[in-house]
C-alpha cells in the first residue's frame, strides 16, 4: 500500500502523461542540458518510480563511480519521502535494491554492440528482466551513428526503453531552432523523445523538443525544484 501511494503521488505520472505515457519498449529518450542542471536527478527519479512499481532497472554510468550513483538514489529517495511520514521506508529501500543493477563502462573501452551484448547477458542469460536502461554520462560528442543504431536495435530486440542524459556543451549555438541540441542532431531520427532542461529564476523548466513525430512542443506540466532537483507539478 505504501509503494502504491508513492507511485500514485509521484509527479513522474504527470511527466509521463506529458509525453504520451512515457517511453515505450524499444524507444530511446534523452534528457539534455549543460552540466549541473539536473539531468541525473531526472533519470534517477524515473528509475525510482519504476522500481516502486516493482519493475527492474539497469543504471549504466560512463563517468561516475557506482558509489556516487548509489548516493543519488539515496538522496532522491530521502527527499521524495521526507515529508510524507510513511512507515517501513527501510523495507521499501531493501526491495528497491533487489530490482536495481548499477554498472560502469568506459566509453572508449566498449562499442555499442558490446554494451548491448553485456546487457543481453544480464537480462536474458542472467534472468534480470529489466524494464528500462538508464544511461548517464555518455558523451554524444564522442560517438557515431553506428553506435546509436546498435542501441536502438538492441532496445527493440530486448523490448526495453533507454533513457540517456546528454551534456550540452561547447561553442554557441548549442541548440537548433527547434531546441534540439546540435550534438544529437545527426541521430535525431533514432531518438523518440528529447527533453531539454533550462534554468529559470525560481525553477528549472522542462521542454519536450521532440515527442516522436512532433517537434518544438510547449513546456511540460512539470518542473524541477532548483534546490532539491525533485520533479514538481507546475
Amino acid at each position: 500500500m505504501i509503494k502504491e501511494e508513492l507511485v500514485q503521488r509521484s509527479p513522474v505520472r504527470i511527466f509521463e502523461k506529458s509525453i504520451h505515457g512515457g517511453l515505450k519498449a524499444g524507444e530511446i529518450g534523452i534528457i539534455a542540458s549543460p552540466s549541473g542542471i539536473g539531468k541525473t536527478s531526472v533519470l534517477v527519479q524515473i528509475a525510482l518510480d519504476k522500481l516502486l512499481q516493482g519493475k527492474k532497472i539497469i543504471h549504466v554510468s560512463f563517468t561516475q563511480h557506482t558509489g556516487y550513483v548509489l548516493a543519488w538514489y539515496e538522496d532522491i529517495f530521502d527527499e521524495f519521502t521526507k515529508k510524507k511520514n510513511l512507515d517501513h521506508l527501510a523495507d521499501i529501500k531493501d526491495d528497491l535494491v533487489k530490482n536495481r543493477v548499477l554498472l560502469n563502462f568506459s566509453q572508449d573501452g566498449v562499442t555499442g554492440p558490446q554494451i548491448i551484448k553485456s546487457l543481453k547477458a544480464l537480462i536474458v542469460d542472467g534472468g534480470f528482466n529489466a524494464d528500462s536502461i538508464i544511461i548517464d554520462g555518455f558523451d554524444f560528442s564522442r560517438t557515431n551513428r553506428e553506435r546509436i543504431e546498435a542501441v536502438k536495435t538492441g532496445a527493440k530486440e530486448l523490448g526495453i526503453s533507454f533513457w540517456y542524459s546528454c551534456n550540452v556543451k561547447g561553442t554557441l549555438p548549442l541548440y537548433d531552432k527547434q531546441n534540439i541540441p546540435l550534438v544529437i542532431k545527426e541521430y535525431l531520427d533514432l531518438l523518440d523523445v528529447v527533453i531539454v532542461l533550462e534554468p529559470k529564476p525560481d525553477h528549472i523548466e522542462l521542454t519536450a523538443s521532440k515527442d516522436r513525430d512532433t517537434a518544438n512542443l510547449a513546456h511540460l506540466a512539470v518542473k524541477l525544484d532548483p534546490k532539491t532537483l525533485l520533479i514538481l507539478e507546475n
